[in-house]
């Protein structure tokens, strides 16, 4: 494990996307992301499509929409398809500061691909594509942060105002995030029983206590930068990649 909190939650969340989001989407051939970090693709694919648009500011996911939507209008046989077993390594934010900047920029680029792909949603089509994953992430990915948030704000006015009682706040709260923590843990599990590549019982530990920590503060934060990313989409600001201070990796000897 990296060491530190923020770095530590962020392994958490990738292993959640990972094993359980990416791998099940894969599964029934409708796997809408390969993140640029980690993803290979044929080059005549690619040339097909006429490369990366540079354009883009999520353009790992607008490639994969633009390879779906062009193989399935000419009727190809194809897949994208998400393997567990390659090791790859990303250096992860280690600041807040950075962190924002990546989720805001990643909203954004969700926010502006989905729109551009607006014709794929509901279309049948496009199968699975247009009728399950797209919608799933337009209202799973993209709006998710808006609803959370706008619950916590409703939950909590309730409280205040006397309207909710503090049996049903802290039901909802335990019931709301103690469900996070048992997907995160789902994860978790997955990746332990299958590769083993934590040994030490210490960052067992260290997993757990992410699992816990990102339902307190980072989960909240990290859907308020995204709906930042989406604001500035959406009134149209210029659009930056922002600078993402990087440490380097460091081998520890033990």
């Amino acid at each position: 494990m990296p060491g530190t909190p923020l770095a530590d939650i962020q392994v958490m969340e990738y292993l959640r996307a990972f094993h359980l989001g990416r791998a099940g989407w894969s599964r029934i051939n409708a796997l809408l992301l390969i993140s640029g970090a980690f993803g290979v693709f044929r080059r005549d694919a690619l040339v097909a499509v006429g490369g990366l648009d540079a354009s883009s500011i999520g353009e790992d996911f607008e490639l994969v929409m633009r390879l779906h939507r062009t193989f399935r209008r000419q009727r190809r046989s194809y897949r994208v398809t998400f393997l567990t077993e390659p090791i790859c390594w990303t250096e992860v934010p280690s600041t807040l500061p950075v962190l924002r900047r990546q989720r805001s920029r990643w909203h954004r680029g969700l926010w502006e691909t989905l729109w551009a792909y607006r014709g794929m949603l509901f279309n049948p089509r496009y199968g699975r594509l247009g009728l399950v994953a797209v919608p799933y992430y337009w209202l799973f990915e993209l709006i998710a942060p808006l609803l959370e948030l706008a619950g916590l704000v409703l939950i909590a006015l309730g409280f205040a105002l006397g309207l909710v009682s503090w049996q049903y706040f802290l039901l909802f709260m335990l019931v709301a995030y103690a469900y996070a923590i048992i997907v995160t843990l789902a994860a978790v599990t997955v990746e332990e029983l299958s590769y083993h590549k934590y040994p030490r019982w210490r960052d067992l530990g260290v997993t757990l206590v992410a699992t816990v920590l990102e339902n307190v503060g980072y989960r909240q934060l990290t859907a308020w930068w995204r709906m930042e990313g989406w604001f500035a989409a959406l009134t149209r600001r210029e659009q930056k990649w922002g600078t993402m201070t990087r440490s380097g990796f460091t081998e520890v000897n033990e």
